[in-house]
């Protein structure tokens, strides 16, 4: 009977056996995949409004071969501060595709929009077949047009999107640089109006493409024509809000460390600015926007 007894009998754990697995607590925003109870481990995120970049990021796909293109690091804060993983960036100015290629690089997916075709195809080139079916799209169409915003549509449908969860715009500096011949080009427009109507049609696209919400980010600089300052970046600025953008944030750019050399050109624009009365550009904006 002891024994039978004893056989019965189940060994209970000691304290100090017993090991509780706690899961580490997460707290993130709709928008964003940053985990708010360790925000202190973000530190590399900028928060402030004046960014400056010592160079340009050229490796990991990205190269500077076409000038005008934004430097991948905006998109790397960007795409982390207001976009989870998988998400869309729509991009209406897609250029030399710096947006879709850091899409990749941070586990997001990217829809470009092109004027240029010969553009388009070139930078096709910098993914893989896969890659520009299930992640990277890019569109060959007037940003400007209804015809995009419908390209756009079908493409998202086939993502699995019925919007876009983050919006890319940067578009030419009115007429600073001439980038085809075309004249749906918004670096072609006759006047700077038309210039700003243009550029407020590509942000009514993106806004009607752009989830509730969401994020928007507009990388501009001003420009100087008829001996004074076009205020390029506030006045585009301003249009997005009429439009229904909410202004979150106005960034000021260094651009000195990632623009081309001038070379002995920087002493002729020196000397222009002192007999002219004018500054010399060295920063841009970034404009960032929330869609309500």
């Amino acid at each position: 009977m002891i024994k039978r007894a004893a056989s019965n009998l189940k060994l209970q754990p000691k304290k100090a056996d017993l090991q509780i697995v706690r899961q580490p607590e997460v707290k993130t925003t709709k928008y964003s995949d940053i985990n708010l109870k360790n925000w202190k481990d973000y530190s590399h995120i900028l928060t402030g409004t004046l960014w400056q970049f010592p160079s340009r990021l050229k490796q990991h796909g990205h190269t500077n071969e076409y000038h005008g293109n934004y430097i991948p690091q905006i998109a790397q804060q960007m795409y982390e501060r207001y976009t989870k993983k998988n998400d869309v960036v729509l991009d209406l100015f897609f250029g030399s595709g710096t947006s879709g290629i850091e899409a990749l690089n941070m586990n997001r997916r990217c829809i470009g929009v092109e004027l240029k075709d010969e553009l388009a195809e070139s930078v096709s080139e910098k993914f893989t077949p896969k890659q520009l079916v299930t992640d990277v799209n890019i569109i060959c169409a007037d940003s400007t047009s209804e015809l995009a915003v419908e390209k756009v549509k079908a493409r998202l449908e086939i993502m699995g999107e019925e919007k876009a969860q983050f919006l890319m715009l940067h578009p030419p500096y009115d007429d600073i640089i001439k980038f085809s011949d075309k004249k749906e080009d918004l670096s072609n427009c006759a006047t700077t109006e038309e210039f700003y109507d243009m550029f407020e049609k590509v942000a009514k696209n993106g806004y009607d493409l752009l989830e509730k919400g969401r994020f928007a980010c507009l990388i501009i600089g001003d420009s100087y024509k008829n001996s004074q300052v076009q205020p390029l970046g506030f006045e585009c600025m301003d249009r997005m809000r009429k439009l229904g953008f909410v202004l979150k944030s106005t960034i000021v750019k260094d651009i000195q460390g990632n623009e081309r050399g001038k070379g002995k050109t920087a002493n002729l624009w020196r000397y222009r600015a002192l007999a002219g009365g004018f500054s010399i550009f060295t920063h841009e904006y970034i404009f960032v926007f929330q869609k309500n």
